[in-house]
């Protein structure tokens, strides 16, 4: 079964209705630095290709992203993370300040760096390599009672509550239980999630597992339509929350929920890169909901969003009149 596309015109007052929508984002901030040049040729030390580099550009990723996105629509974004005390921290935070969003909620833990993920990449945007700057062990109690005091206060004006949980140590059991708690005073709590940590999204009220994620999640392989609404449903249950979205690439979306079930086609045209392209749904989700879509009608926009980004290199945000393109 699929489900009903939302007219235009709900469409069009949903989203003219994201500006001040107040936001929580709770994750793993990262920084993306891209190395950009061109292959000249290949090293005599070893197989490998010899980048020029030309140009150096920095994105904001992980939950930084999901921040972005949303405040590239319109939201009001509180963002609670974990930092080093080194370069990448104040490149990270220049960055999110330039886009609008305040920083004064990362905490900072000199113990362990900044998450940044150095790509090298050609001018034909083709990635030769990968270096990933991290420490994806739990954040120390210290630092998990800054976290949790941070969502206990900024979670008060929220509408939305947003996880974005990359398994980098910020999202730990006691983070998810007082995101949890919060939820029981109102706002819906929203997940992005990774697999080893289900058992501690018990409660929320939206899971977005991917395919891969469903399927290892449920111990099912999702090829058919009945497929993923079966997987689908089985996620809900282990996972122990009100809904499920799990996205499928080039196969669209599968809402299981009491409120609505069914498929979302594929909405994007040609797609360039997907990185960042989870960060966006739960991004739109969020911001739809707290506008006052429906769960279907919040899965329905954020499907758009993500035909929209991942047209684009890198993680991506797209503005409100992109997204109101889609429904002119």
């Amino acid at each position: 079964m699929t489900l009903p596309p939302v007219s235009a015109a709900r469409a069009r007052e949903l989203i003219t209705t994201f500006p001040g929508q107040r936001i929580l984002v709770v994750g793993d901030v990262m920084l993306d630095r891209f190395l950009v040049g061109h292959v000249t040729r290949i090293s005599p030390e070893a197989p490998v290709p010899v980048v020029r580099v030309d140009r150096e550009y920095l994105r904001l990723g992980g939950a930084a992203n999901v921040a972005h996105n949303l405040r590239a629509l319109g939201a009001d974004v509180s963002l609670i993370g974990v930092v080093g005390q080194d370069q990448a921290a104040e490149r990270l935070t220049t960055a999110l300040v330039q886009s609008g969003i305040a920083a004064e909620d990362l905490v900072e833990d000199r113990r362990r760096p900044t998450i940044e993920k150095v790509r090298i990449v050609t001018n034909r945007n083709q990635q030769v390599a990968r270096l990933d700057y991290e420490d994806d062990t739990d954040i120390p109690a210290e630092v998990e009672a800054d976290v949790i005091e941070r969502i206990e206060r900024a979670g008060a004006a929220a509408a939305v509550l947003v996880v974005s949980d990359y398994l980098k140590g910020t999202v730990t059991a006691a983070v998810m239980q007082a995101l949890v708690r919060r939820k029981g005073k109102g706002p819906p709590l929203l997940v992005d999630p990774k697999i080893p940590h289900l058992a501690c999204y018990a409660g929320a009220t939206l899971v977005t597992p991917n395919h891969d994620e469903a399927e290892t999640a449920t111990h099912l392989r999702i090829r058919t339509v009945e497929d993923r609404r079966v997987a689908a449903a089985e996620f809900r249950r282990r996972a122990r929350c009100d809904a499920a979205l799990v996205t499928l690439g080039e196969h669209g979306m599968w809402l299981s929920s009491a409120e609505a079930e069914g498929a979302i086609p594929a909405a994007a045209r040609e797609v360039a890169d997907v990185t960042g392209a989870g960060d966006t749904v739960v991004a739109t989700l969020g911001l739809a909901i707290a506008a006052g879509a429906t769960l279907a009608e919040a899965a329905l926009l954020a499907n758009r969003a993500a035909g929209i980004v991942v047209g684009k290199f890198g993680p991506s945000t797209l503005d409100r009149d992109e997204l109101l393109a889609q429904f002119a």
